[in-house]
């Protein structure tokens, strides 16, 4: 069972362009469509996709019509009743796969909110191999609710579920620094932006994600799943690092793909697999992602042909 909390989950709304982006004038649509959104929901989708077993967390007011996506995805959930309407997330792809989004910031959440966000999780997580917090915060919360979540799932039980947290900026630091997370999943840029530093364009990008995730773990985190876009992913753990690459794609759409490479990787580790055959798995899914529309929470038979190579960087 693979648990997700999504503390500022988004109906996703896509437009698909019959050209490129054109910023100041009107053009026309080739299509739209709307997805039950948010980092943590999205791994579910992914996961129970492919037959896995998960249960979404999420804010959901009474009235809200997000609930009606959540059931037309088939997405198991629990529901944490608090009032305000799930933000909208626009994105605007072009039919070379070059996305723009525009993100609203969501419901402006209390202290009352966040204990109950928090009860529901830990309710939720119990018995649950992971438990993935993933998202922003929505205004309101602090930058350490994720560490007040780790730490209540962890007091609730004395075999708590291992936790991946997927987020960025100021709630990934406080993870990182408090919370002791079993594993992150960033992409590069948040990975420096994280360690304070500018990764050298003249190193080898999958080496200098090594480095710089060298010094995170496993000191403060148990495991890094850095994803590099086009260029694939890298683990980085206390025993080893890897590197996978991934096969020839065309992309329609980028957004999630990070999502569905982080439920790609927990479906191969929770199956038993090797740090190199999760690290293929999660590579897998998220091409599969970035060659669908929309948010689409792609399935095996998604997977662009190909093989996924994957190399020992030694240990970091």
């Amino acid at each position: 069972m693979i648990v997700t909390l999504t503390a500022n989950p988004s109906l996703d709304r896509t437009i698909t362009l019959t050209g490129a982006l054109r910023v100041g004038e009107v053009q026309a649509a080739e299509s739209v469509r709307e997805d039950a959104g948010g980092k943590g929901i999205n791994v579910t989708r992914v996961v129970v996709g492919s037959r896995g077993e998960s249960r979404a967390v999420l804010p959901l007011d009474a009235d809200d019509p997000f609930a009606g996506l959540l059931r037309a995805a088939e997405v198991p959930f629990e529901a944490v009743p608090l009032r305000g309407s799930t933000r909208a997330n626009l994105t605007i792809a072009d039919p070379d796969g070059v996305t723009t989004k525009i993100n609203l910031p969501g419901v402006t959440r209390s202290a009352a909110d966040a204990e109950a966000l928090i009860a529901a999780t830990v309710a939720a997580a119990a018995g649950a191999d992971w438990l993935v917090l993933a998202g922003s915060l929505p205004p309101g919360l602090p930058a350490g609710f994720y560490v007040d979540v780790i730490a209540a799932v962890r007091a609730a039980t004395a075999t708590p579920p291992r936790i991946a947290v997927d987020t960025s900026g100021a709630a990934l630091r406080a993870v990182v620094e408090n919370g002791r997370p079993d594993l992150i999943k960033p992409n590069d840029e948040e990975l420096a932006e994280l360690a304070g530093v500018t990764l050298d364009p003249d190193v080898d990008l999958a080496e200098a994600v090594v480095a710089v995730a060298a010094s995170l773990v496993p000191a403060r985190v148990g495991a890094a799943f850095v994803t590099l876009g086009s260029r694939g992913a890298v683990l980085v753990t206390g025993d080893g690092a890897w590197h996978a690459t991934p096969p020839p794609t065309t992309v329609r759409s980028t957004v999630g793909a990070g999502d569905s490479s982080l439920a790609g990787f927990l479906l191969a580790d929770v199956a038993g697999e090797s740090p190199e055959g999760c690290v293929r798995n999660g590579i897998r899914y998220g091409s599969a992602a970035a060659s669908l529309p929309g948010t689409q929470a792609p399935t095996v038979a998604d997977f662009p042909p190909g093989d996924v190579p994957v190399r020992a960087l030694g240990r970091p």
